[in-house]
């Protein structure tokens, strides 16, 4: 578990441009986004003695104002995008199985269309563990992309179920049973948290699952998704333990990233252009501990199964050897 885990963070350290890829993908997907609120804040502030204000910190008085009478994406532009208080929004929201609407609905479709596109690609990267060429690369994505699409149809039809009707059930229909005739609201603040872990609990395996179904789907090249899941299944079911293991030392790992956060966030205040670098300081490890998620659960997987090709990393032939990614091109 542990050596899987450690394989894993060499495996995304030896992967620069993996991180650099996923991190211009999400920033990719945020600049529409962030152009439009531009242009909104541009249009509401203009030449005014509160843009000065604006300018130099918070102006809260121009702040409420402002979300008075904002719209769509701009309505999201309240006191939650501060520091680690965005964080806390957003885990609150997808434990009570809030969906966003709009413009940022698109853009959240957009981003997993596009993570769907790459995760092909970076598992395969990740699980070969040397460097391929551009095309090798893209043609991977290409290759996965339709069989994840299947698989996503899969993995919607389990997380519909878990955060529609077993969601309505655990944090509603059993909150209200435990929290009946109570009067300490300690008391139901605790229950509510311990409900809320027994519906992580509930997650866990399907994420688990859908976890190593990408994998052997791309370690062994699966067609059909429902077979990967299958075959998921019986890997973890063999191997409970190391696999919880593994996954609980990977969201240590995340959830400390978090801790770190909460911690050098600034809020509001002179200092934006700081808190904007410390933001993009958080994506980029927070999107590190996803690929380790995944490199550490390949390596793991490899090492189980034996996987002989991809472990022991062959000599490459044509037309993924060195002359090929000559003629081909750039590496990445």
């Amino acid at each position: 578990m542990t050596k899987a885990f450690i394989d894993g963070v060499r495996r995304v350290l030896r992967a620069p441009a993996l991180l650099a890829g996923v991190y211009l993908v999400t920033l990719l997907t945020a600049i529409p986004l962030a152009i439009v609120l531009h242009g909104a804040i541009e249009g509401h502030l203009g030449s005014s003695v509160a843009a000065e204000t604006a300018a130099q910190g918070v102006n809260w008085t121009w702040w409420e104002e402002f979300r008075s009478q904002a719209t769509g994406v701009s309505s999201t532009f309240g006191p939650q995008i501060l520091g680690f208080a965005a964080v806390l929004t957003n885990v609150s929201d997808l434990i009570d199985g809030s969906t966003p609407d709009g413009a940022i609905g698109l853009a959240v479709i957009a981003y997993l269309v596009a993570w769907t596109f790459f995760a092909g690609g970076v598992i395969d990267r990740l699980a070969r563990q040397r460097r391929l060429s551009s095309v090798g690369f893209f043609a991977a994505c290409g290759t996965y992309f339709f069989r994840f699409c299947r698989l996503a149809v899969l993995a919607g039809a389990a997380y519909w179920v878990l955060f529609g009707p077993v969601h309505d059930w655990v944090l509603g229909d059993l909150y209200e049973l435990a929290t009946q005739g109570l009067t300490v609201e300690r008391t139901s603040f605790l229950i509510r948290i311990v409900l809320y872990a027994v519906f992580g609990l509930l997650v866990l395996p399907v994420n688990l699952v859908f976890d190593y179904a990408k994998i052997r789907a791309v370690v062994e090249d699966r067609r059909s998704m429902v077979g990967a899941v299958l075959a998921a299944i019986r890997f973890i079911r063999r191997r409970p333990l190391p696999a919880v293991g593994l996954y609980a030392l990977n969201a240590g790992v995340f959830v400390s990233v978090l801790a770190v956060y909460a911690v050098v966030a600034p809020g509001a205040g002179p200092t934006l252009w700081l808190a904007f670098v410390v933001g993009q300081a958080y994506v980029v490890a927070r999107l590190f501990a996803k690929l380790v998620f995944y490199a550490s659960q390949t390596a793991y997987f490899q090492s189980q199964l034996a996987h002989a090709e991809y472990v022991a990393a062959p000599r490459p032939v044509w037309p993924d050897s060195p002359a090929a990614e000559a003629v081909s091109g750039t590496t990445s």
